[in-house]
C-alpha cells in the first residue's frame, strides 16, 4: 500500500476529531469496511445505524485499535491513530504508539465489563492511578465527581454483582470518562438491558451531549434515541455510508431506498 498520499499530520485547518480515509477492512473474501471516508467534528455527536453485517460495530472496533485495518489512515485529533511516522513517512503503528494514542479514546460496551472484584470506585480510579499515573487522592476526587455525575455515587462503594444492569452500564460511563477521552465511544450500550433501565443510561449520554463538548460515535438501534440525541446520523450499508445527515432529515425524509427500507423494517418491528 503506497502511504505517500497520506499525511503525517492533518493540517491545523483541516483537522476533525476523528478522520476516516480511505478505510478498508476485510476478512478474507468479505470486505466489512469499503473505502470509508467519514470526519467527525470536535464536539459532534454522530450516531451509525445500519442493518446487522453493514460495518457499524467495525468503525468502533477500528478507533479503539481492537483491529487492525487493510487499507487507509484512522486519524484523532489530527495524529495518525493506526499509523505512525518513521523516517518521514508513515508506518503500521506498534503496540507502544498505538497504547499511547489509545488513552485519548473511551468506550463503553454492550457488556459493561467492570472488574469484578473491584467496587465502583475502584473500577473507575483504576484506569487513572495505573495508566495515568494519577495520585489515588486525586483519582478518587474524579471518580466521586463522575459517579454523582451518573447518579451513582451512593453505590460508589458496591461490587458489580450488587448493581442491576442499567447500574453497572452507568459505571461503566463514568469509568470510561475517568480517563479524559478526546473521543467518547458507545457500542449498543443500551441493548443488554432491561426496558425499564434503559431510560437511566439514556439520560446520562443526554446529559454529556448537553453539558460536556465531548465527541461521540454511538452505535445503537434505537432509532428514537438516535433521532433525539445526535447531531448527525449516518446510516451504514456493506461497509459504506449509504446516506448520511441531520436526524430530522435522515429519519424523516431519506433519500436513498435502502434507508427507507431499513427504516421501514425497523418500525415494523418495533
Amino acid at each position: 500500500m503506497d502511504m505517500s498520499a497520506y499525511p503525517l499530520e492533518l493540517p491545523e485547518g483541516d483537522r476533525p476529531m476523528v478522520r476516516f480515509m480511505n478505510v478498508t477492512k476485510s476478512y478474507g473474501t468479505l470486505t466489512v469496511l469499503d473505502d470509508l471516508d467519514l470526519d467527525v467534528a470536535e464536539g459532534e455527536m454522530v450516531t451509525v445505524i445500519g442493518p446487522s453485517g453493514s460495518g457499524k460495530t467495525t468503525v468502533l472496533r477500528m478507533l479503539m485499535t481492537l483491529e487492525t485495518i487493510n487499507g487507509g489512515v484512522i486519524y484523532v485529533d489530527g495524529k495518525p491513530l493506526t499509523h505512525m511516522e518513521r523516517d518521514g513517512r508513515l508506518v503500521p503503528a506498534n503496540e507502544r504508539y498505538l497504547r499511547e494514542m489509545r488513552a485519548s479514546i473511551g468506550m463503553c460496551f454492550q457488556h459493561f465489563n467492570l472488574f469484578p472484584h473491584m467496587t465502583a470506585l475502584q473500577n473507575c480510579m483504576e484506569g487513572p492511578v495505573q495508566v495515568l499515573r494519577l495520585p489515588k487522592a486525586e483519582a478518587r476526587d474524579r471518580a466521586e465527581e463522575l459517579l454523582s455525575m451518573v447518579g451513582m455515587i451512593e453505590k460508589k462503594d458496591q461490587h458489580p454483582s450488587r448493581l442491576s444492569g442499567g447500574q453497572q452500564q452507568r459505571v461503566a460511563i463514568a469509568r470510561a470518562l475517568a480517563m479524559r477521552p478526546k473521543v467518547m465511544l458507545f457500542d449498543e450500550v443500551t441493548s443488554a438491558l432491561d426496558p425499564e433501565v434503559i431510560g437511566e443510561v439514556t439520560t446520562v449520554i443526554r446529559k454529556l451531549v448537553a453539558e460536556h463538548n465531548l465527541t461521540m460515535l454511538m452505535v445503537t438501534h434505537q432509532m428514537g434515541f438516535a433521532r433525539d440525541i445526535s447531531d448527525r446520523v449516518c446510516f451504514f450499508y456493506s461497509g459504506k455510508i449509504e446516506e448520511q445527515g441531520p436526524p430530522d432529515q435522515l429519519f424523516g425524509n431519506p433519500q436513498r431506498e435502502r434507508t427507507r427500507q431499513f427504516l421501514s423494517a425497523v418500525k415494523d418491528a418495533g
